[in-house]
């Protein structure tokens, strides 16, 4: 099974020590340029084939993480829990133009969408050929 990848151990030692990683919204840094002691979701994102945002304890990004190993396929997960949601929300609000709801599904470095639509595009046939064009899945 997958390893999360809880939030704050993304973080760099001097980041998690105590200063904010994510600077304040009027800074110049979103255009998604790499920020020192910050995590760039952006890079993750599109690093990854898939990339799952998910609420710790949350039944439906269980559901979502649960269907998507189903197919074989491996995502990262990043667990977001109340400390971390707000630094999320916002790197993830400048990724996609705004703010996501968890789980927050990215396929091909782009926003698939949350449980309805992972379960809609599997329903409909359409989820194994947009993960096997991610490179996801290699059948």
């Amino acid at each position: 099974m997958q390893k999360a990848l809880h939030y704050t151990n993304l973080l760099p030692p001097s980041a998690s020590a105590g200063g904010s990683a994510i600077p304040p919204p009027g800074d110049n840094q979103s255009g998604g340029e790499f920020v020192p002691g910050a995590v760039n979701l952006r890079k993750i994102v599109a690093d990854n084939a898939v990339v799952v945002f998910a609420r710790k304890g949350c039944c439906m990004c269980h559901v979502v993480k649960l269907l998507l190993n189903g197919h074989g396929v491996n995502p990262t997960v990043i667990d977001v829990d109340d400390h971390n949601e707000g630094d999320v929300t916002d790197q993830l609000s400048r990724i996609v133009g705004a703010a996501p709801q968890f789980p927050a599904v990215f396929v091909g470095g782009e926003l698939f969408g949350g449980l309805e639509q992972v379960m809609g595009a599997h329903i409909s046939g359409e989820l194994v050929p947009r993960l096997r064009e991610a490179r996801a899945l290699w059948l």
